[in-house]
Order: C-alpha cells, then sequence, then structure tokens
C-alpha cells in the first residue's frame, strides 16, 4: 500500500514538473527583427591605417528572436547578413569590401549568428554567445548586448528592443588583407528591434 501511495506521488511530481515547465516556456514570446520598417541596424567600424575609422553598415539582414522577461537566459536568437549590401558610403571602396580581401561575397554571400546561450547579467545587462559565421569560417562570438524596452506600440503590436556590440579579429575568419595591427578588428554595433509575431 505505501509503495502504491509512494509511486503515484511520483508520477503526481512528475506530472506537475512537466506542466510547470510548460507554463514556463510558454512565457516566451517570438519576434520577428523589424527591418522593414527600418527599425534594425548592423553597423561596423574598422580602423583606417591607424589614422582613423572606415564606418559602415549592412542594408539588408533578416532574424527573429524569443525573449521571456522572466527567463533571459531561455532566449534565442537568429541573423542572417546579406554581405553583398556593405555600405560604406563610398562605391568603389565598397566594390574592394565586396571582393576577396574582404567579404568574398562571390562565395560567401551570406553572414549568420546563431545564438547557444544567453547570460543575464542583471539591470537588463546580457551576454549572448553564439556562433558566428563570416567569410565561411564559424567560430564562437560573445556579444554585450542590453535591454533598451518593451511594450505596446501604435498600432496595436509588442515590440521588445535591445542593442549590442562585439569586437572580433579579421584573420580569425580567413580575411586576407592585411593593414596592420591597428586595422586588425572589426567592431560591431548592432540595435535590434523586433515584433511580437
Amino acid at each position: 500500500m505505501k509503495k502504491s501511495l509512494f509511486g503515484k506521488s511520483i508520477v503526481g511530481l512528475v506530472a506537475a514538473t512537466s506542466l510547470l515547465g510548460a507554463s514556463f516556456s510558454a512565457n516566451a514570446a517570438d519576434y520577428k527583427i523589424d527591418t522593414q520598417g527600418a527599425h534594425a541596424f548592423i553597423q561596423f567600424k574598422v580602423s583606417h591605417l591607424g589614422y582613423s575609422f572606415v564606418m559602415g553598415r549592412f542594408n539588408e539582414f533578416s532574424g527573429d528572436f524569443s525573449y521571456d522577461k522572466d527567463n533571459l537566459a531561455a532566449g534565442k536568437i537568429n541573423v542572417t547578413i546579406n554581405t553583398k549590401s556593405v555600405d560604406s558610403n563610398h562605391a568603389e571602396r565598397d566594390k574592394h569590401l565586396r571582393g576577396s580581401d574582404f567579404l568574398n561575397t562571390s562565395k560567401h554571400p551570406q553572414a549568420s549568428f546563431v545564438s547557444t546561450s544567453i547570460e543575464d547579467k542583471g539591470n537588463g545587462k546580457l551576454v549572448v554567445n553564439g556562433d558566428f559565421t563570416f567569410n565561411g569560417v564559424t567560430k564562437p562570438l560573445a556579444i554585450d548586448a542590453v535591454m533598451v524596452g518593451e511594450g505596446k506600440d501604435p498600432w496595436g503590436g509588442y515590440r521588445a528592443g535591445f542593442t549590442g556590440t562585439t569586437r572580433f579579429k579579421m584573420k580569425d575568419y580567413g580575411v586576407k588583407m592585411d593593414l596592420g595591427p591597428a586595422s586588425a578588428y572589426v567592431d560591431l554595433e548592432l540595435v535590434v528591434e523586433g515584433i511580437k509575431q
């Protein structure tokens, strides 16, 4: 009799835990990054020979993320970048950037970031860890992110927004052009605003 009651209790506990887990995952919402409304940006900065900076952006990208303010670590993000859309406000330089010395867009027209884990640092600060694929090479990359805000928009939707920054070495991704140590790094700045689906 005791064995039977104990068994029923275990079954009940497992069922309750499963329901609890389901309710937690149900709280996570899916968002589409609002590139159509130009409320999201991927910008870059690279030192030019140590004397100044080349700044630009990627005009075409897409992505989505899942977000639960009560369980930030359960979030996910996926972004795909059209590397041919690079724009540094200089047509000849952009042509060079698309070539084999840098982005090699004829062979690798896309770059991507897929999150693997999110660390909640408190006060809206996060570290988003993931796999970054660039120039055909995939390596781990960490993005320091900040929650900007969330809430209803004037059109009946619901939005959430984040900013993020990261840095990587070009040679780690097989970029051939060597402009010296000052120009070895690319700094990325991201502004991501998503519409709840």
